[in-house]
């Protein structure tokens, strides 16, 4: 029997978190957006289905501990793109997705994807959640699985917009974004993943990112959101 395939997914997020982080961090969000955001309905909701050959089937990313770091910048960050100079959130969110669900285990180590992916971070502590982030990345040895596979994966974004909910409640009260600058954004998208002998597959993606946009500075990436809202 040919072993399963590991493959880096979004899909896994906040597995092994507790209930109380999980709130924790729709709180902090949330709660630095809007005054109102105790009424928004986060919508949970995902597309399509892999198609895949017969050999292979997904494999969930394993998600790290929330105390782990991202490693230093000497590690060097190999396939993954640099964080852009955009200063519009839903532009912001589309490239930041395009980063997150693209990855090379020919050329990119482990440690090199997670200082990749630091490198979008805000270095606003009280609005940055790491863990979210750096969840999606598969423990170190699903990521080796991957690379005897030479598995990568690209993306192509279809669209991006401000969720209705998000929307309603800035409406409500437009000053409140002026605490924090976190604009919440849905991003929808396919991921292309290949593999050696001609292996691969493709799935339909959508992810909700919170992302800092502070006037006069370059947008920058505070969290991957628990759902996906419509």
């Amino acid at each position: 029997m040919q072993k399963r395939l590991p493959i880096l997914s979004l899909s896994s997020y906040g597995v092994g978190w507790s209930a109380n982080k999980r709130i924790a961090m729709v709180t902090l969000v949330v709660t630095a957006l809007i005054a109102t955001a105790a009424t928004v309905a986060w919508l949970s909701g995902s597309k399509g289905t892999r198609q895949t050959p017969d050999h292979t089937t997904q494999a969930p990313a394993s998600s790290p501990s929330t105390s782990e770091t991202a490693p230093k910048p000497a590690a060097g960050t190999g396939s993954v793109a640099k964080p852009p100079q955009i200063s519009e959130p839903v532009a912001y969110a589309k490239a930041a997705a395009q980063m997150l669900w693209s990855y090379d285990t020919r050329n990119t180590g482990r440690d090199q994807q997670l200082a990749g992916m630091r490198a979008w971070m805000t270095d606003e502590t009280a609005y940055a959640d790491w863990a979210s982030v750096s969840g999606q990345v598969p423990d170190p040895v699903l990521w080796s699985r991957m690379a005897d596979q030479n598995q990568r994966a690209t993306a192509g974004i279809t669209e991006g917009h401000f969720p209705s909910a998000f929307k309603a409640a800035l409406a409500d009260d437009p000053s409140a974004i002026t605490k924090a600058y976190v604009y919440v954004v849905t991003v929808n998208g396919t991921q292309r993943i290949a593999w050696k002998k001609g292996g691969g597959g493709s799935e339909e993606r959508a992810v909700t990112l919170a992302v800092q946009c502070r006037p006069n500075h370059d947008c920058t990436l505070a969290a991957i959101a628990p759902n996906v809202t419509q």
